[in-house]
């Protein structure tokens, strides 16, 4: 059995950041490849309008190509209630929305008050409710800069905890906490999760970690001691965030494998296939800044597997 899930966000949140437009075609292929070798749940773009991130002009090409991958959760990031309608007009498994809990960040993200955010997931968690769809999707509440914002410094616990109770007496099923400009350090995890674990009870709860100043896997046992068990991360530590400057890219997916692997975790994952898939994309996608060191230095020798793939490959 799984015992720590990981997500993988680069179809999304590292591709956000990429300017040139990557053909559908790359982005299926790393979708396939990245399930086949054991990643069960992606994030595979997001419902903005072309005009303001054309990368995710064939958003539609792409669910629709991701869900005939058999038992993969599908799942997509939107910003506001018409994005969440064509989620749901397409059928996504899971959808993903944000609000920072800096005021500042948010209204430079989407040009809101976190206020106005917090009432928009009121309504797309009334619109996912009554839809029509026989399988309806997870709707997660996740919330960026929960551990500091660029703009503002630092955000208070107590102002997560508010927010994170908010989204889930609206109806989230599971709550992102995001350090979306690497300002976390582990103290500051173990703080910040165990109160809001303590707070909403048996809502899963999924961590996401940028490693812009080295302490991205640090925080992810810092999560693993206070019972967090999901974990989003990038390929090749692709991404970033457009309207935090000097945020650079999510945990990369491979480091973060490779440890809770070692560690005697099942992940599902085959760390090997996922360093093939990396070689792929990373020579698809050509210039850009790529991060992760197990896929530079190799795999020990001797190292093994300690999750169910090793059964399966």
């Amino acid at each position: 059995m799984t015992n720590v899930y990981v997500h993988e966000v680069g179809l999304r949140d590292g591709l956000q950041s990429v300017s040139t437009f990557v053909p559908t075609t790359v982005k299926n292929e790393w979708c396939r490849e990245e399930f086949s070798a054991g990643v069960t749940e992606i994030e595979v773009c997001s419902f903005v309008p072309s005009k303001l991130l054309p990368q995710f002009s064939d958003a539609t090409e792409v669910v629709r190509y991701a869900q005939t991958l058999e038992r993969l959760t599908v799942a997509a990031l939107v910003p506001n209630l018409k994005g969440a309608e064509r989620a749901l007009e397409l059928g996504v498994h899971k959808i993903n929305y944000v609000i920072s809990a800096s005021e500042s960040h948010n209204r430079a993200n989407i040009r809101r008050s976190t206020e106005e955010s917090a009432l928009d997931f009121d309504r797309i968690v009334d619109a996912c409710r009554h839809s029509q769809l026989q399988r309806k999707p997870t709707v997660v509440g996740g919330i960026s800069t929960a551990l500091g914002c660029t703009i503002e410094g630092p955000v208070s616990v107590e102002s997560v905890r508010r927010l994170a109770l908010r989204l889930v007496r609206a109806g989230a099923d599971e709550i992102v906490l995001a350090d979306t400009v690497g300002y976390a350090d582990p103290a500051s995890v173990r703080r910040l999760f165990s109160s809001v674990k303590g707070d909403i009870g048996d809502i899963p709860i999924t961590a996401h970690f940028h490693d812009t100043r080295g302490l991205g896997l640090a925080n992810v046992l810092a999560a693993l001691d206070v019972g967090i068990r999901a974990f989003d991360a990038s390929l090749a530590g692709l991404g970033g965030c457009p309207y935090a400057p000097g945020a650079s890219g999510n945990i990369t997916t491979e480091d973060l494998v490779f440890m809770l692997e070692s560690m005697g975790l099942d992940t599902g994952i085959d760390i090997q296939a996922l360093i093939e898939v990396r070689k792929k994309v990373c020579l698809k996608l050509g210039d850009q800044i790529y991060h992760g060191a197990v896929a530079n230095a190799g795999l020990p020798k001797g190292f093994q597997l300690s999750s169910s793939a090793a059964i399966s490959t």
